[in-house]
């Protein structure tokens, strides 16, 4: 499919919310749930999107759509999918449906870990979108499991004692293909045509399917507006935030950068990473680089 295409595609997620200027995740919805000429039905745990896309009266959703607690929108989706599926066996319903759960780093990789893993055990027949933008944003950026070694947040502020987030982010990509679901990806708000199409192909395979997709906080992260879609490339040509899907068990990197780009050009562009360029924590970025290249390292390895 071609861009312009993809721009005529009927609107689910509609423009009006009230959303931060510079705000990835309405892309990152507009882009999955355009995926699809499927009916849709979508849940959404409670955070940064549920609130501004849904500020009553208004809604940003041109679809069936759940607000639920910020710990259960997989068994949220399980249900409504389960009982998709004994109606649709009784020929009550007759179309194809498709479902939907979308959630922020704090309500996928921290609270909702249990009922997602839960779903995914059980092999509902549903896709799960995270958008990433690596800590609790929606209440002030407290740090989650997603935040960056060396970030600055509210609860793991830089200072004289602590210089950002002390460990590394963990790896909920690795940690859900460890479930054996047919269909996990890593994807990027700066590669709309990469994103589109691993929505795409996790809606056509039957069972549990996952995604999590950076989604730069220009409020939060601290850079302006106009910068959300460059600071996502950055992160990708970097590898601090690497392209790859695993179908079946077998990876597949979807891009590799043709040329050596440091991690601190990344870091660079946020205030969340700034106190990291004071002389005495130039060890801090060597740090990351490390990981990063260690990380990158494996996944190659893994893709084989």
């Amino acid at each position: 499919m071609m861009l312009k295409d993809f721009a005529k595609k009927p609107k689910r997620f509609v423009a009006g919310g009230r959303s931060c200027a510079g705000c990835a995740a309405p892309i990152i919805f507009r882009t999955v749930l355009a995926a699809t000429d499927h009916p849709v039905v979508a849940g959404n745990a409670t955070g940064c999107m549920e609130v501004t896309s849904s500020i009553y009266p208004f809604t940003s959703w041109n679809i069936p759509w759940i607000h639920n607690a910020f710990e259960n929108v997989s068994s949220t989706i399980s249900g409504a999918e389960s009982a998709y599926r004994a109606l649709k066996k009784r020929g009550k319903i007759k179309e194809t449906i498709k479902f939907v759960a979308f959630g922020g780093d704090g309500g996928t990789y921290d609270i909702g870990l249990q009922s997602l893993s839960g779903a995914l055990e059980r092999g509902h027949d549903f896709l799960y979108v995270c958008y990433d933008n690596g800590a609790y944003m929606n209440t002030g950026n407290q740090r989650s499991s997603a935040t960056p070694f060396g970030a600055s947040t509210t609860t793991e502020p830089a200072g004289k004692v602590l210089q950002g987030k002390s460990l590394f982010r963990k790896n909920l990509t690795e940690i859900v293909a460890a479930h054996n679901i047919p269909y996990v990806a890593q994807a990027s708000v700066s590669n709309i045509m990469d994103l589109y199409s691993k929505a795409k192909r996790a809606f056509e395979i039957e069972g549990p399917k996952f995604m999590v997709v950076f989604s730069p906080c220009t409020t939060l992260w601290k850079f302006p507006p106009d910068q959300t879609i460059q600071i996502a490339k950055l992160a990708v040509e970097s590898r601090f935030w690497p392209l790859y899907e695993i179908e079946n068990g077998k990876y597949k990197i979807n891009y590799k950068p043709s040329k050596e780009v440091p991690v601190e050009d990344f870091l660079k562009t946020q205030k969340r990473f700034a106190h990291l360029f004071s002389p005495e924590n130039s060890h801090l970025i060597e740090k990351i680089q490390k990981h990063t290249d260690d990380e990158w390292e494996k996944l190659l390895k893994r893709e084989g």
